[in-house]
């Protein structure tokens, strides 16, 4: 069998190991060009095109671990569910769902979280006539595994990612063609988080029943979840409309973001344009980084947690003295962290009167307390020790001596994740608990699941929550075990600098962080795009397809995330935010139209700020008037 590839088939049809008739045979259906059969062997007539109904099972079948698993049309305003039970969420316009299984899985014990019959698929058609000749694919967030996505009674993301349009939408409303995946698992662990809504996952799913890092699945996870929905959502378009798609886009933040650079390290041709928000591109140092306040609280506190009231009161007193150094006057929210180096341990109005203060209120520290503060925004390091603010502030480009990742800004709002799972609050019993996927992580890379929390199964144990009995010369292991496993984590660490393929495909990619991020912390990403500036000719060779936003008071995809510093500890910060799509729209222009965004202009709430936030390095100067209005700044 010949095995050149035929030039009408699309290089992102054919897969490692498809014999190439294979691969031009599904071409020639998807393309609408079967009939006479030439000298190829292909055929050239026009091809039927797919419809929305059961036929579609047979019809599409692109490679032998394709499966079409479900298709439903939807009408106009038809409610939609699977299962006869009002979501209330109607259809904004006439729209195909089709359910899809990209096999091979990972075959295990029944009922095993590692057990996976396939990568899950849920792709949006809109009609013909509606169709805008796009892919607009979402990302997810933790650990992935939304299982209504391969579920047959439910619709996945019907509540919307990442303060986005549903995918559901994107194909009503903005008539794109959307997908998204379960990267090959199902979680059942559901959080709402900020803007978004969806499982974060324990990662049980990537042991194996016997303890060890399941390589298959965590592959799925980390990068060929992505490709596989990219290479389906692309050949189903196709073979839908008779037409090739012409602009292919992703969508993603948190894990999404992480998924998103991803893609333009390792399949630098599935995208044409990528928007990747608060990525968690380093992935085993920030997950295990998530346990670093707990363990902080755990050695220095005597396991006593800070209060939510402790965390947000010494984070809006950082804010007072860090919000003017931008306009001479309080905004409520920091926008230069770099030069703020408060410290609750020398602030005698955060300080209780035991320890020389003023603060005579449940909220006010101990100096202990105050200097774990300061650890925790300085960032997990070997020992737990952290320099006085003054000396290093934590908030820079690379890591300092000592340091094995970066902390949160100051003035983030630290407890403000639901039921207070993050790394720095105390649950609502009262017992610090930490952010899930932290703990998990560290048990997939010391390989002893009873250091997870107990929703993590699996054989050889449950999760029981050994992360409390950790020192930091154990997390300091943990951190670098998960730097030297990753192979087995499917290089998980989407961090490599070398962009040049994707450069080369001509692909374009705006990416954001919020600089008041509770989850993933801003310097991360900072770090890796000075580090693809040295990789790829300096900063205007990388701005020519590569752009980078900071967002001041924005916390993890969008969310408000600092305690206003000036009307106390109650309110929280009200600073610009994007509008919906502002960024994709951004992208979208780039594309089709080479119209580069260099800053992007930001409204508040109640439109008392308007303000720019300005393409890295650049940053926001003042230049006088009124510090609500953007014509009274410049970026330099």
């Amino acid at each position: 069998m010949n095995h050149v590839r035929d030039s009408r088939v699309p290089p992102w049809l054919v897969r490692p190991g498809m014999p190439v008739l294979i691969a031009a045979c599904a071409c020639a259906v998807m393309l609408a060009a079967c009939g006479d059969t030439g000298s190829n062997g292909l055929t050239t007539a026009t091809a039927k095109p797919l419809t929305c109904d059961d036929s579609m099972k047979a019809a599409f079948k692109p490679d032998a671990n394709t499966t079409v698993t479900l298709v439903k049309a939807f009408k106009k305003g038809d409610d939609l569910n699977l299962n006869g039970t009002s979501s209330g969420v109607l259809a904004a316009n006439d729209e195909c769902l089709v359910k899809l299984n990209v096999g091979p899985g990972n075959q295990g014990p029944a009922g095993a979280p590692s057990t996976s019959q396939g990568i899950g698929i849920e792709v949006w058609l809109p009609t013909p006539a509606n169709w805008n000749n796009r892919i607009h694919a979402y990302g997810g967030g933790g650990f992935a595994g939304d299982p209504t996505i391969s579920s047959l009674t439910e619709i996945g993301n019907l509540q919307g990612v990442g303060g986005s349009a549903t995918p559901a939408d994107i194909a009503g409303v903005e008539g794109a063609v959307s997908a998204d995946t379960d990267t090959g698992h199902v979680s059942t662990d559901t959080v709402a988080l900020g803007p978004f809504l969806g499982p974060l996952g324990d990662g049980a799913f990537a042991m194996n029943p016997d303890g060890s890092i399941n390589t298959t699945l965590w592959t799925d996870f980390a990068s060929r979840g992505i490709h596989e929905m990219a290479v389906v959502a692309k050949a189903l378009a196709t073979a839908y409309y008779t037409t090739p798609v012409k602009y292919s886009y992703w969508d993603g933040c948190s894990t999404g973001g992480r998924q998103g650079h991803e893609e333009a390290q390792v399949n630098p041709g599935d995208f044409d344009g990528i928007l990747a928000g608060d990525p968690g591109i380093n992935w085993s140092s920030a997950l295990t980084g998530f346990v670093y306040p707990q363990t902080v609280m755990r050695q220095d506190l005597g396991g006593v947690p800070l209060t939510t009231a402790q965390l947000s009161g010494v984070s809006a007193a950082a804010v007072s003295a860090c919000d003017s150094t931008l306009t001479g006057k309080h905004d409520g929210f920091i926008s230069n962290p770099d030069v703020c180096t408060y410290d609750p341990t020398q602030d005698k109005t955060v300080l209780c009167p035991s320890s020389g203060g003023t603060n005579a209120t449940a909220a006010c520290v101990s100096t202990v307390q105050a200097q774990a503060i300061n650890k925790m925004w300085y960032g997990q390091t070997v020992d737990g020790s952290a320099p006085a603010p003054a000396v290093a502030n934590g908030f820079s480009q690379q890591l300092q001596p000592n340091q094995l990742w970066f902390g949160l800004e100051r003035g983030t709002l630290l407890g403000s994740v639901p039921n207070g799972t993050s790394g720095l609050a105390a649950s609502t019993n009262g017992v610090p608990a930490p952010f899930t996927p932290g703990t998990s992580q560290v048990a997939l890379e010391l390989q002893k699941s009873t250091l997870a929390t107990p929703d993590f199964i699996n054989a050889t144990g449950d999760g029981m929550n050994g992360w409390e009995s950790l020192s930091y010369a154990d997390l300091a292991n943990a951190s670098a075990q998960g730097l030297a496993l990753q192979p087995q984590f499917g290089n998980i660490d989407a961090n490599n600098p070398d962009l040049t393929n994707f450069k080369a495909h001509n692909g374009k990619m705006i990416v954001y962080h919020g600089m008041a991020d509770e989850i993933v912390p801003i310097q991360g990403t900072t770090n890796y795009y000075v580090n693809v500036a040295a990789k790829m000719g300096g900063i205007p060779a990388t701005q020519a397809f590569y752009r980078y936003f900071q967002i001041p008071g924005m916390a993890h995809c969008a969310g408000i995330g600092s305690v206003n510093g000036v009307t106390g500890v109650s309110p929280v910060a009200n600073p610009p935010l994007p509008a919906p799509n502002q960024f994709y729209n951004a992208l979208t222009s780039w594309v089709e139209k080479g119209v580069a965004p260099d800053k992007i202009p930001l409204q508040n709430s109640d439109a008392s700020i308007t303000r720019p936030i300005c393409m890295y390095p650049s940053k926001l100067t003042y230049s006088g008037g009124s510090a609500g209005a953007a014509s009274s700044f410049i970026c330099s």
